[in-house]
């Protein structure tokens, strides 16, 4: 059983500094978790486009240190949700990184799908162009980001290269509340997996973020579902399931390429 911990933060208009102080003291909270989740830009604040270039990082930077530095203390898997990242060519990328419990990067993962819609993060950041399934001690784990659960296919291609849990960093407002209720359900059942979320809540820059993070079972059934509020989703998951799903139930074996 791998014990999970979504931390749903709330993200506002504060400095850099004030969020890595909040992330902080959430993830301080959080005792017995194997795996820890963060939201999509939660250091700046994903509508926060003027900042991307002045708050931007490298791996190196006070963000991903702060979180290393809770990994190894706490002896479990981060998943530090996203940040803005300036890579050794000057390109930006909204990068996720997944860490293991001695502090280590052992994934890093670029947005592939960058959102345009009222949003500037299409304009000032670069897509990522890889896929990343990370097999880790407790598990082998797709990474993905907010906009990406739109695209099934990126999912359907973790599903095959073996990802039994899918993490999505998260940033998505209103009013499209009821796309993500139906997109982190949909992309489980439809691939047999776990898939556990970690969305914003809170308004920033004047757009409020819909929360009601998930964690939902190989069937599409919210194990845990967080609300409007900052919290923290608390469940158990047995990756036994995501097999035993397909044995009893054998869509995904079934499909067929066309």
């Amino acid at each position: 059983m791998i014990n999970i911990a979504s931390i749903q933060m709330k993200i506002g208009d504060e400095a850099k500094e004030l969020n890595l102080k909040r992330a902080s003291e959430l993830i301080d909270s959080v005792d017995g978790a194997d795996l820890i989740l963060l939201p999509e830009l939660w250091n700046i604040g994903y509508f926060g486009f003027t900042l991307y270039r002045d708050e931007c990082e490298d791996l190196n930077g006070p963000t991903i240190t702060l979180l290393k530095e809770k990994a190894a203390r706490k002896g479990c898997y981060i998943f530090g949700g996203s940040l803005v990242v300036r890579s050794e060519d000057g390109g930006l990328y909204n990068t996720s990184t997944l860490i293991n419990p001695k502090g280590d990067i052992i994934a890093q993962y670029r947005k592939l799908h960058l959102f345009g819609y009222d949003s500037e993060e299409a304009k000032l950041l670069k897509r990522g162009t890889e896929i990343c399934v990370a097999k880790s001690e407790i598990g082998i784990f797709g990474l993905s980001t907010c906009y990406d659960l739109r695209f099934p296919e990126l999912y359907r291609k973790m599903a095959v290269m073996g990802a039994e849990v899918f993490l999505v960093a998260s940033a998505w407002p209103y009013p499209r509340l009821e796309a993500w209720l139906m997109l982190n359900r949909v992309r489980a059942l439809e691939n047999q997996v776990f898939l556990i979320s970690s969305n914003s809540t809170g308004i920033n820059r004047g757009k409020q973020f819909v929360g009601h993070s998930m964690i939902v079972d190989p069937w599409g059934t919210p194990m845990a579902t967080g609300g409007d509020e900052e919290c923290i989703l608390r469940a158990k998951i047995d990756l036994q399931k995501v097999y035993e799903a397909r044995k009893i139930f054998s869509a995904f074996n079934d499909r067929v390429l066309i």
